[in-house]
């Protein structure tokens, strides 16, 4: 995955949203949501069945579930959600995409607008920076204890189609296809593996170094946005420096 690891970016997001724990069910709900789009039957849906175990896992009310799966399969009554995706560059020309889902567009936009401009960020136009980016299928599975055969597990993903796996620190991070992603998921869990998280996401080509006051900004302008309730997805190509 061309040296960059998402691990640390999905932990962070997670500890934030533990932190707050009354944003715990959104954070579900977001990830329920994105698998949900792809079919709202987690029998036949793999990655939608693991976001349901997730937010199980954290006592989140089947209501809530129902009601993220709704939204995706737009069969939610008396509502009218919009996917919206803003482009733009954060502090040190840092490229930042940004997935909403939103009721009203206005009110979105006006937020996503002054989190940019207060963190010394602009807006841009689409496609101002997504060509900078892969979409693909993301996988993690942890090895803390070290039971997993790493060989076994490649051939084992590779098999079922992944595009690469590397390990590091007790993590492996498995890339697929889009067009894969369901397939791997499926077949992963079919073997016996614990998936901790999987999503399709996108990966930055290229990173840019920002360090001092520069992250700060930066990390002000992540903490804004995932403030948002709009908000269901940040990607960016910063690498953090001393």
């Amino acid at each position: 995955m061309a040296g960059h690891s998402k691990w640390h970016n999905i932990q962070r997001r997670k500890g934030a949203q533990d932190a707050k724990r009354g944003k715990i069910f959104m954070y579900h709900a977001k990830n329920i949501y994105t698998a949900a789009k792809a079919g709202g039957d987690p029998e036949m849906n793999p990655a939608l069945r693991l976001a349901i175990e997730k937010a199980k896992s954290d006592n989140m009310p089947n209501d809530n579930i129902d009601r993220a799966i709704k939204k995706a399969t737009g069969t939610l009554d008396g509502a009218s959600y919009e996917e919206i995706t803003y482009e733009g560059y954060g502090p040190s020309g840092i490229a930042i995409i940004v997935h909403v889902l939103t009721d009203n567009r206005n009110r979105t936009a006006a937020e996503i607008r002054h989190a940019f401009s207060k963190n010394g960020g602009n807006l841009g136009t689409s496609g101002s920076v997504s060509f900078m980016f892969d979409r693909v299928g993301y996988i993690i599975i942890l090895n803390q204890d070290d039971s997993i055969d790493e060989d076994e597990l490649t051939l084992t993903a590779l098999d079922a189609g992944a595009e690469d796996i590397e390990y590091e620190n007790g993590v492996f991070e498995i890339s697929t296809t889009p067009e894969n992603f369901q397939n791997v998921v499926g077949y992963l869990t079919e073997s016996a593996y614990e998936i901790e998280s999987s999503e399709i996401t996108l990966v930055p080509q290229t990173t840019t170094q920002v360090s001092g006051e520069d992250l700060e900004k930066m990390n002000h302008l992540i903490e804004q946005l995932e403030d948002s309730e709009d908000v269901q997805d940040i990607h960016h190509n910063m690498e953090e420096t001393d």
